[in-house]
């Protein structure tokens, strides 16, 4: 099966493990994955990125000629798309830029012009309801009457495309795996001694940004509840506009020495971090007061941290925002977003039951591997795709 991908995603060599999986699961498995020649991320690193042709045999790297270098809609390829095309002759063609992109459109018109006769897929993380004005609402009509299959990376994402009228097959998993060669249990002695992490103390985790919508004020009224003779700790991992705050809520409250606070650390050693908590907290809340151009807030599209906790056998608690309590499933505790006092219990539960939290941690890391290694992400999407090219 010859299967062609394009998304930015990919610039970043460790977002294409599962792609590499997909095209090493069977022999004739190829997939090329165009990129943006030239990218700019935004946010903290502000540089243009030039991306480079791969070759490893079933699996390669194209950079594509681009317009727009750093909005996902707007994307789009320039000419040297339409000999790759010619020349690869691909039987699934999948863009991950959402409903509305324009590369998807692009991409369409292109396969039908060349004759490929390619099944038309995209993948979204969008999980809010939203309303289109023109044009961009015949954009996406004409996205989706020409889609035969669907990648969304949430279960309310799946639903918003049936409401607006999507009738074709639609497969949820996420974008990207858990890299189990990385995210695999392991003590860190060292570390925790380098963090005043005693044996016998309770770390309770949190990786992410520190913004209101992560719910990290609500985690903290919720340790301010914990008994003080209980050994506990806090260590976040992350950076951003609450920090402040959360000190002052930690001094406030006399737990000012038990907060253990990580602001930047490379990808490749979160693992280490993870490794120290005995329980991981995703406490996400949704929230109406985002502005964007085509809609009005966020919530939690799937907690990427939880699958690498989970990888590492260590427990997660997380809210139900979002798609959180179908990744945890019965993996984990899940409360409702914004309790405070569901959480504090949901902490009592592990800090005074070792049993369950290392019958939590089991079950967790057999959920991951089973499902959320991208080797098993890059199987269920070879079926999905299998499906479709099958389906006449």
């Amino acid at each position: 099966m010859k299967i062609l991908v394009a998304s930015h995603t990919y610039i970043v060599d460790l977002n294409c493990e599962k792609l590499r999986a997909l095209s090493q699961l069977e022999p004739g498995i190829e997939v090329t994955v165009v990129v943006p020649k030239t990218w700019k991320p935004g946010g903290v690193q502000n540089k243009i990125i030039e991306t480079e042709y791969r070759d490893e045999g079933a699996f390669k790297i194209v950079p594509v000629s681009n317009f727009s270098q750093n909005h996902q809609g707007l994307l789009t390829f320039g000419t040297d798309l339409i000999s790759l095309l010619r020349q690869f002759r691909p039987q699934v063609i999948q863009v991950e830029q959402g409903s509305r992109g324009l590369a998807y459109a692009q991409l369409i018109a292109l396969n039908q012009l060349l004759g490929l006769k390619a099944k038309n897929i995209f993948f979204t993380w969008w999980n809010l309801p939203y309303e289109l004005k023109l044009p961009i609402a015949l954009l996406e009509k004409y996205n989706l009457n020409n889609s035969h299959g669907i990648i969304s990376g949430n279960q309310d994402g799946a639903e918003i495309l049936r409401q607006r009228g999507y009738k074709g097959a639609i497969k949820v998993m996420p974008q990207l795996g858990v890299d189990e060669t990385l995210f695999t249990p392991q003590t860190q002695p060292e570390l925790a001694a380098k963090l005043g992490i005693q044996s016998g103390e309770f770390v309770i985790g949190f990786v992410g940004r520190f913004v209101p919508e992560k719910g990290l004020l609500t985690l903290l009224q919720a340790l301010t509840k914990l008994p003080l003779d209980k050994p506990w700790k806090l260590l976040l991992l992350g950076r951003g506009v609450l920090q402040e705050e959360l000190n002052r809520i930690a001094s406030e409250n006399n737990i000012q020495d038990r907060v253990i606070l990580v602001e930047s650390v490379p990808h490749n050693e979160v693992a280490n971090y993870i490794n120290l908590m005995n329980t991981l907290v995703l406490p996400s809340e949704t929230t109406y007061k985002f502005k964007t151009l085509t809609s009005v807030g966020w919530k939690e599209q799937f907690g990427h941290v939880l699958i690498e906790a989970m990888a590492c056998q260590v427990p997660v608690i997380g809210s139900d925002s979002g798609e959180i309590p179908h990744v945890i499933g019965d993996a984990g505790l899940i409360f409702p977003e914004g309790d405070v006092q569901a959480l504090t219990n949901c902490l009592l539960q592990l800090l005074e039951n070792p049993k369950l939290t290392q019958e939590l941690g089991e079950r967790g890391y057999q959920k991951a591997m089973v499902k959320y290694t991208n080797k098993a992400l890059a199987k269920q999407q070879y079926e999905f795709y299998q499906e479709l090219v099958n389906s006449h």
